[in-house]
């Protein structure tokens, strides 16, 4: 224990006093530094990815697994209903380079801010922020069909910002890590920078969210705030797209 409380960083050290003194599972994960969410989505996410590089069945997979706001509405595609896909989209990728970049960046933001969050709410973090990059490429882009990790980890970028201020952290590097990133979607083909955006904008507000629902006594604020979130998040992507879909 002592051995792990000293490899702690800086920031995560600052994290326990903001978190961990108010929540015994944050203290926990602060404590513990083993990023275990992270761990589990690196695995999951690379075996759907090296499962993809098998001739014949990779495609399935990703045929499978892909977004594409169409499904959503079986009025418009011919009687298909797949809701599942805002978030499978998630983990599948393009190639094996796609996958190896979203794959480091989780493993790099996963490190510091696992910990910092507590292993609920940075799942709750990851999953909602890729649900909120497939809504935003419904919404701009309803005819593109989408694939990778990529606006969870906008979103944990994000979010790493919103906390970084608020703990008092350096946060100009991750702020100009993630308007590089976002730059390069608008100058190389192929990217979804509608994913980056929209899981970046959700990543912030489920941050701010656990910004202002630290206390225990607030736990059940915080868990309402993020279902409203999730419901607006279904409620555009059920309204929106369709009207820009219909002939």
């Amino acid at each position: 224990m002592d051995a792990e409380r000293k490899k702690r960083t800086p920031a995560q050290k600052r994290a326990q006093r903001q978190w961990g003194s108010r929540s015994a599972g944050s203290v926990t994960a602060v404590r513990s530094g083993k990023p275990v969410i992270t761990y589990a989505l690196l695995a999951i996410t690379s075996f759907i990815g090296l499962v993809q590089l098998i001739p014949g069945i990779g495609e399935q997979i990703t045929s499978a697994l892909l977004f594409a706001a169409p499904y959503l509405y079986p009025n418009l595609n011919g009687g298909f209903f797949e809701p599942w896909r805002l978030l499978t989209a998630v983990f599948v990728h393009g190639s094996f380079i796609h996958l190896a970049l979203n794959m480091l960046a989780l493993w790099m933001l996963g490190q510091g801010l696992e910990p910092m969050l507590g292993r609920s709410r940075y799942l709750a973090l990851y999953l909602i922020s890729g649900l909120g990059g497939s809504v935003m490429v419904a919404v701009i882009a309803p005819t593109t069909a989408t694939v990778g990790a990529s606006g969870a980890i906008f979103g944990l970028m994000a979010a790493l910002l919103i906390i970084g201020r608020h703990i008092g952290a350096n946060v100009r590097g991750i702020l100009i890590v993630l308007g590089i990133n976002f730059a390069i979607g608008f100058f190389i083909g192929g990217i979804a920078w509608q994913a980056h955006l929209g899981g970046a904008i959700i990543g912030a507000v489920v941050a701010f969210i656990y910004m202002r629902t630290r206390r225990p006594n607030q736990r059940s604020l915080q868990i309402i705030l993020l279902a409203a979130t999730v419901v607006l998040l279904i409620v555009v992507v059920a309204f929106i797209p369709p009207l820009i879909l219909m002939p």
